[in-house]
């Protein structure tokens, strides 16, 4: 069967505004921030320079970044005929998202209108969290819809199903292909790599014009590096939190006592049969707890969210505080105090002033004395770190880095007599240990020093990622919330509650993977090259600088800032939310 028009447009340039976007309301950065275009007119072009790093090949002879944003992003409408549209302004673009709340749950029978079961596949990072999030915002409203979990055959996640109260005696918990043959929106929540090996037997097990539900656009990826596509007789949505599971349900969970609160989510409608996909898809954001909602593409989604894991999400953030916790130690720091600098510094007082106040807080804050340290630290770290990132990002578009994720997940069992390797563990370096040692005697609330030399790395990377999704072509919301607000929001505060392999594991294996793949690349770059510049005492590329305090990301992110859940995360040592084998009761 065809697809039908869709009520989901993508356009290259600004779409016209509709009666719903036209009589919402439009938020944009304050006049003062001076933010008027995509470009800020007081950004320096970086011209090429011939220079000694230049000819031996680093990255830090790269001179021919130009000013931000020369790209035009892809500007994408949609329409809905159950929720508000809002328009807002990121850097001079127009952008419409869909703010979430529980006052919107009454909402949701209209918004899911001819779906009688929603069929929630695995029970990985995502499916516990979407699983319990879904039937709880229904049962608020009373509706008849079931959510019932689907296993295979003998899984160990029978249990952890159990224990949250989805059983077979009520309908609610059952075998996989039974539960994907009687939905009506299948949320295929399994592992990419399974996704990759399984999924012809699921299209096939699936109803003509059911909904198949993505919270990762990978299959996508796999699908065209094999020349295929989905079947034409489903419609096929993407509802993408921009954090791990465990986040996504701890959130939901605090925001029961103050609405809006929760995980942003990105939306995607790539195939609609019948005309419902768009509000199926706000619904199903809505019901995760989504503070807002921003659509994007499929395709824009995976490759900005497999290159998101590997940067500064996950491996990056791993990656430079290793190599800077050795340079501290090296230097004569004690190994606390380098934690503190290292980690502490990153995942506590920098991500609080990021998430609550912006990047330049942190530049502003700081003495002139340290200002110019974090300008070192800048400079010499902004292009190794973009090298990487932009290896990465080219081998995530090329379908490279998907068939190694699905390659690796092959190797977790043994094939071809050779042995099985499933992953190693990320935490037994002396740094992390010595983790162990400063969080037992860790004040509550403290946040830990802002080091500015660590800042600068940190920001640097930030500014990098950002600077590559722009050059590819990313919608602000996109950027930001792969780069910015899922980083500080989500994703840090579990490695400030009890270190990296805590933040990593709690992830999908996608991401796991990534991370351990990406980690020690961004690790060997900075100490081979940023740090020796600084040690060689080379010149701050000023232009770099300058650049960054005018970046008109800035007054992108303080519009998001504006839409921000007044509740942080809250992740307890002893969290019981996470995955099992990670609670400290293990």
């Amino acid at each position: 069967m065809a697809a039908a028009t869709s009520s989901f447009s993508p356009a290259l340039t600004a779409p016209p505004s509709s009666s719903s976007a036209a009589a919402s309301k439009t938020y944009s950065a304050p006049s003062s921030l001076g933010f008027s275009s995509a470009v800020s007119k007081s950004l320096h072009p970086l011209r090429a320079r011939a220079t000694r790093a230049a000819t031996n090949g680093s990255a830090l002879g790269a001179r021919m970044v130009s000013v931000p944003a020369i790209k035009t992003p892809l500007s994408l409408d949609f329409e809905t005929s159950v929720f508000n549209k809002e328009k807002i302004n990121l850097a001079g673009h127009d952008e419409y998202i869909v703010r979430g709340g529980r006052d919107l749950f009454h909402l949701l029978p209209d918004a899911f209108k001819g779906i009688k079961q929603i069929g929630v596949i695995g029970w990985g990072s995502q499916g516990p969290a979407q699983a319990q999030n879904l039937r709880d915002s229904l049962a608020e409203v009373k509706s008849d819809i079931v959510v019932k979990i689907g296993l295979r055959k003998g899984s160990r996640s029978f249990n952890e199903a159990r224990a949250v109260g989805f059983t077979e005696e009520s309908g609610t918990l059952g075998d996989i292909w039974e539960t994907v043959s009687s939905s009506d929106l299948v949320l295929l929540l399994i592992s990419d790599s399974a996704q990759a090996d399984n999924y012809e037997k699921i299209f096939s097990h699936m109803k003509p014009n059911s909904i198949l539900g993505l919270s990762h656009g990978f299959l996508l990826g796999h699908l065209q590096s094999v020349g295929l596509d989905f079947p034409k007789n489903i419609s096929v949505i993407a509802v993408c939190p921009k954090g791990m599971g465990p986040s996504v349900r701890r959130l939901y969970v605090q925001g029961k006592e103050i609405n809006g609160a929760g995980i942003n989510s990105s939306f995607a409608v790539h195939q609609d049969v019948d005309g419902r996909a768009t509000d199926v898809a706000l619904g199903w954001s809505v019901a995760l707890g989504s503070p807002f909602s921003f659509v994007t593409t499929l395709e824009q989604e995976y490759k900005s969210d497999i290159f998101g894991e590997r940067g500064i999400l996950l491996g990056a953030v791993h990656g430079i505080v290793e190599s800077l916790f050795r340079r501290y130690t090296h230097s004569g720091m004690s190994e606390d105090s380098a934690y503190k600098n290292t980690v502490e510094c990153v995942t506590g007082i920098v991500s609080r002033t990021i998430s609550t106040k912006g990047m330049l807080e942190i530049y502003n804050s700081l003495s002139e004395a340290d200002k110019k340290e974090f300008e070192a630290a800048y400079s010499a770290s902004y292009y190794p770190c973009m090298d990487i990132l932009y290896e990465c990002y080219e081998d995530v578009a090329s379908g490279s880095e998907i068939r190694s994720v699905v390659l690796a997940g092959r190797r977790f069992y043994e094939k071809d007599g050779l042995p099985a390797f499933p992953m190693g563990k990320i935490d037994q370096t002396r740094m992390w240990k010595v983790g162990e040692r400063v969080r037992a005697t860790r004040s509550a609330g403290d946040l830990g020093p802002l080091h500015p030399f660590t800042a600068g790395v940190f920001v640097a990377l930030m500014m990098a990622q950002i600077e590559v999704l722009r050059k590819k072509g990313h919608s602000y919301s996109e950027i930001i919330n792969e780069s910015v607000i899922e980083s500080v929001d989500s994703l840090n505060p579990f490695m400030h509650a009890r270190g990296v392999s805590f933040m990593v594991d709690n992830c999908s294996t996608t991401a796991r993977l990534g991370s351990r793949k990406w980690a020690p690349r961004f690790d060997y770059i900075l100490t081979q090259q940023a740090l020796v510049a600084v040690d060689n005492g080379t010149p701050i590329n000023q232009d770099l600088i300058s650049n960054f305090l005018s970046d008109p990301v800035h007054g992108a992110i303080e519009v998001c800032a504006q839409l921000r859940p007044t509740v942080d995360i809250s992740v307890p040592a002893d969290a019981d939310f996470v995955r099992p084998e990670l609670r400290s009761s293990n």
